[in-house]
This record gives C-alpha cells, sequence and structure tokens, in this order.
C-alpha cells in the first residue's frame, strides 16, 4: 500500500495469497514507476512466490538494495536477496584468489588437521581393540577359533614362500654389497657380521612386517570394507553382535602370531642368502660363517628383532581394520581406504621402527 509518499510492503507475501498479491502489484505495475521511498519492514512471511511478485513489483536492483537496509529478520534478508540475485541473473561477486603463501598455509593447515583426526581415531580404535580383547580373553567360550585359523593360514602359511624368497635375494644383496666396500679394506670377513646383525635387528622384521603391510592389511581392509558396503556389518549389529570382537579380535592375534614366525623365517632366510654368497665369492665356509656369527653376534640381537614382531603385526592388523570400518557406501571408497591402509601400515612400520632403533641404540642393546 502507499502512504505518506511511501510504498509499505506489509502482512504475508506467500503461495497462498498468491492470486491476491498478483491482482494488487498488477495494479501498482499499471499506475506506472513509483518514485517514492520503499518500506518492507511491515513484512511478515515471505517465500518465493511471494519474493517474485516483490521482485515483479520493485524490479531486482532495487530490491537488493533494500536488503541492505532493513531491520527484518536474517532468513527473510537470505531468501529475498537469493530471489532477487537469480531472476536479475547475476551472481555473488567473486572472491579473490588468495596469494600463494597463504594457499600454501591453508593447505598444510588441512593437512595438519586430517592427520590430527586419522591419529584420534587410530587411538580410539585402538583403545576399543585392546579393551575388546582383554573382555574375551578370560572367556574361552567367546573366543572365535575358526576365524583365528583361517587368517593364520591366510596371512602366515600363505605369505611363508615370499617373505623366505624376498628375505633371501636381500640377505645375497647385502652381501655382496658388504663384500664389494669391505674388499678395499682386506676386511671381507666382516661381511658375516654385516649381514647377521643386520638381518637378526633390522631387516627380518622390517622386511616382513613391509610385506604384510601390503599383502595383508589391505585384504583386511577390503574384506571388511566389502561386508559395510553390503550392509553385512548392519546385520551383525542387529543381531546383537559385536564387529569388534567378531572381525577384529581374530583378526589382530592372527597377526600377532604369524608377523614373529615370518620374522624368524626371514631371519634365517636372509642369513642363508649372504651365507651362499660368502661361500661362492669370499671362499668363508658355511661351518666358518656359523663359527663366526656364534662368536661374535649376541642373542640379545635376535631379541631385539623379534620383540618388534608383535607390536608391527598389532599395528598393521588395526590400522587394516580401521580403515575397512571407514569405507563408504561404493567401490570406490573400498578401493580409496585400501590404498591408505597399505600406505599408513608401511609408514607407520618404518616410523616406529626408526624410533625403537635409536631408543635401542641409546640403550646399548
Amino acid at each position: 500500500m502507499v502512504a505518506d509518499g511511501k510504498l509499505r510492503i506489509e502482512g504475508d507475501w506467500v503461495l497462498a495469497h498468491y492470486p491476491a498479491l498478483q491482482q494488487q502489484v498488477s495494479q501498482l505495475i499499471a499506475g506506472g514507476p513509483f518514485a517514492g521511498e520503499t518500506d518492507i519492514n511491515g513484512l511478515a512471511r515471505v517465500d518465493t512466490a511471494g519474493a517474485a511478485q516483490l521482485v515483479q513489483l520493485l524490479g531486482p536492483e532495487a530490491l537488493l538494495d533494500l536488503t541492505t537496509a532493513n531491520r527484518l529478520p536474517a532468513e527473510r534478508n537470505a531468501l529475498l536477496h537469493a530471489v532477487a540475485e537469480a531472476m536479475a541473473g547475476r551472481s555473488r561477486p567473486e572472491q579473490p584468489a588468495p596469494s600463494p603463501v597463504t594457499a600454501l598455509l591453508a593447505e598444510t593447515g588441512k593437512r595438519v588437521e586430517a592427520l590430527y583426526r586419522l591419529l584420534w581415531m587410530l587411538s580410539g580404535f585402538i583403545g576399543q581393540t585392546l579393551t575388546t580383547l582383554l573382555q574375551v580373553l578370560p572367556r574361552p567360550r567367546r573366543w572365535r577359533i575358526t576365524p583365528f585359523v583361517a587368517s593364520i593360514q591366510d596371512t602366515g602359511l600363505n605369505a611363508l614362500p615370499i617373505v623366505a624368497l624376498l628375505t633371501f635375494l636381500v640377505g645375497a644383496v647385502v652381501a655382496f654389497l658388504g663384500a664389494t666396500v669391505l674388499r678395499d679394506f682386506g676386511a671381507t670377513i666382516y661381511t658375516v657380521n654385516l649381514v647377521t646383525f643386520a638381518f637378526l635387528r633390522e631387516f627380518g622384521v622390517l622386511l616382513a612386517a613391509i610385506l604384510l603391510a601390503g599383502r595383508t592389511a589391505s585384504a583386511f581392509t577390503a574384506q571388511i570394507g566389502a561386508m559395510k558396503v553390503n550392509e553385512e556389518l548392519d546385520a551383525i549389529r542387529t543381531m546383537g553382535l559385536n564387529p569388534v570382537e567378531l572381525l577384529v579380535v581374530p583378526r589382530v592375534l592372527a597377526m600377532m602370531v604369524s608377523l614373529p614366525v615370518l620374522t624368524f623365517v626371514g631371519m634365517m632366510s636372509g642369513i642363508f642368502g649372504g651365507a651362499l654368497v660368502c661361500a661362492l665369492s669370499l671362499d668363508i665356509s658355511p661351518s666358518q660363517f656359523l663359527a663366526i656369527m656364534q662368536r661374535d653376534i649376541a642373542i640379545n640381537h635376535f631379541l631385539v628383532g623379534i620383540g618388534k614382531a608383535p607390536v608391527f603385526a598389532f599395528l598393521i592388523a588395526v590400522i587394516g581394520c580401521l580403515e575397512g570400518f571407514k569405507v563408504g557406501g561404493s567401490a570406490q571408497s573400498v578401493g580409496e581406504h585400501t590404498t591408505s591402509s597399505v600406505v599408513q601400515s608401511i609408514f607407520m612400520v618404518i616410523l616406529l621402527d626408526a624410533i625403537a632403533a635409536l631408543f635401542f641404540m641409546e640403550m646399548d642393546w
């Protein structure tokens, strides 16, 4: 209505009143353009239909200006602004591109925040797994023997050939490198110490853990992720069962049994590969090789290497299972989290091995 030289917009401008609003707007438009001041502070309710009528009456530019100089609630202002922009055919002004330094800092912050969330989630899942493990172990009736044995076969027995072959070849390569370097100093006999020391402390457990991280962690993620995509995890929860107890605990225990065995096999295979190279290239007989190893290599080197295996196995299994639970509802998500589990497992294994090496060196173990 027009009063005191002002066009006052009042009442409800909603779809229910659309015929009456259209008639009033047509009458006002027929009277020619209104040159006075417009007041929309009396507007009560408004929807897109009413906002469209206001645009038709006032024009999109005038309505956009009014939305910045009125006392309407924020949600009504946003609706009027959106409809006026849409009908005006213009969009909001684009924000200027940030500087390279600002973009770098923003991206770094996002990565740090994502890493923090990942570590927080992993810590929580480790706590949940340990709690479930402590609840299950004192109750033999709740042990899942069949999946435990099946996981041992999958993670341990089936992985023996590739672990033995890889460590044998690496042992031969280490012996060749040691012999090449030490020959210049006339100390090729110390190739025995180099091979045995390296495989007992580091290479045996590290190579076996990296192989299992790529082979088994990805399998755990794919298995649990496929169950989530097929809504089998929801069915397990519906039946009153705990997915962590049913799916995670047997896999974690199987990995903690399999990796020490694979580590021992890797140590022996690597040392055998080094002994073979020493026998063929350095004229160090197997009996002499064993005598030097028995004389110079202490048992604590073997204990250090084998002691890291259960820790690595626990982390690899937990990361693989956690990534499986994080899978979304698509096959693409399964692939993404499978890749993520392999990368995270290998990274954590190498990081912890480096920390353990520094710790044992400082402790002189």
